[in-house]
């Protein structure tokens, strides 16, 4: 007769598992769901620069629902898409000086847009620095390795 665990020898343990060594099953569809969440990341980053940068030749600047719903997105998304990675699903490190510091920009930003977002346009300060602010976060994700 076989040992109890014998059936299972083809089967990481828990350990190896949490070391990303042969996962099996839902590494592939957590990846997905990563994904998925990144893509909304995207989208919310679309709709804050895109809610600036439409607004750049109007007299009216102000903060649009388009800046404020993409400056939520990317706050929600970006907690979820940390919580993924350092919950283990994801196999993949994070500089956690650059999450905080792309944190504490998103937080600005998202204030100042909830603020905002009551206020009667013209709105060009509060307009320029969330605009100027989201544009510093993609240099940061993208440049600071």
């Amino acid at each position: 007769m076989a040992p109890f665990g014998a059936f299972l020898s083809g089967y990481p343990s828990y350990w190896e598992s949490r070391q990303g060594g042969g996962r099996v099953g839902y590494s592939a569809s957590m990846e997905f769901i990563y994904n998925l969440v990144v893509i909304l990341h995207f989208i919310g980053l679309a709709s804050l620069v895109g809610g600036f940068i439409v607004q750049m030749k109007s007299a009216d600047k102000g903060v649009n629902a388009a800046m404020f719903h993409g400056a939520l997105t990317q706050l929600v998304t970006g907690f979820i898409m940390v919580g993924m990675v350092e919950g283990g699903a994801v196999d993949d490190e994070l500089d956690m000086t650059k999450i905080s510091v792309k944190l504490g920009i998103t937080i600005v930003v998202t204030v100042l847009a909830f603020a905002g977002r009551k206020k009667t346009p013209p709105q060009v300060a509060l307009w320029g620095v969330i605009g100027a602010l989201s544009i510093a976060n993609i240099f940061i994700a993208v440049l600071w390795s």
